[in-house]
């Protein structure tokens, strides 16, 4: 079978107008823009959600990569950066799932031996690392990302109404923290 070049009528190649690279810039030029503004929020709450900014990083890192290689189609998404938070969470999520396994498998080499918790964590850090995980998330993602619940709700793929009660349980808890830290 042979493939032949497709022109126009006037004999012009269609590939040499440009067209192409005009869109694949445009869109790229969106990438960009999205990059610069969520970037950097995004691996603030994902810190303060998981105590370790280079897995925040790492996590915001191969998710905007996975909508940079997607992006022809997430660009068309009504809330493309909604996907990349997503995205990120769910990365998240999988590390530490993957890291709880690991130290229950190392506790039980060890004979119940716990490891030693990595210090100089700031005291913020600490107090987010004591909530529950969709509590932690939640917090991170309102008050450190300053996103609306909607948008938590969809970064976590849960509703709204939960992502409240997360987040009530969870100023609770750091409230409760804070007054018996103060009182020492």
């Amino acid at each position: 079978m042979i493939l032949r070049r497709r022109t126009k009528p006037d004999g012009v190649d269609r590939r040499d107008l440009g067209v192409a690279t005009t869109l694949r810039r445009a869109t790229t030029d969106d990438f960009d823009q999205l990059f610069e503004l969520h970037h950097p929020r995004l691996v603030r709450a994902l810190t303060a959600a998981s105590g370790d900014p280079q897995l925040a990083a790492d996590c915001v890192a191969d998710a905007f990569e996975r909508a940079f290689v997607r992006w022809r189609k997430i660009a068309r998404y009504d809330d493309p950066a909604g996907w990349v938070r997503h995205v990120a969470v769910n990365r998240l999520r999988d590390h530490q799932r993957r890291e709880g396994r690991r130290e229950r498998a190392l506790t039980r080499l060890r004979g119940g031996e716990r490891s030693e918790p990595m210090s100089g964590l700031a005291e913020v850090e600490d107090l987010l690392g004591s909530l529950p995980e969709q509590q932690r998330l939640s917090v991170a993602l309102h008050h450190v990302a300053g996103l609306p619940v909607a948008e938590v709700a969809a970064a976590m793929g849960i509703a709204e109404g939960t992502v409240k009660y997360h987040l009530h349980a969870g100023r609770q808890a750091l409230r409760s923290a804070l007054s018996g830290s103060e009182e020492r």
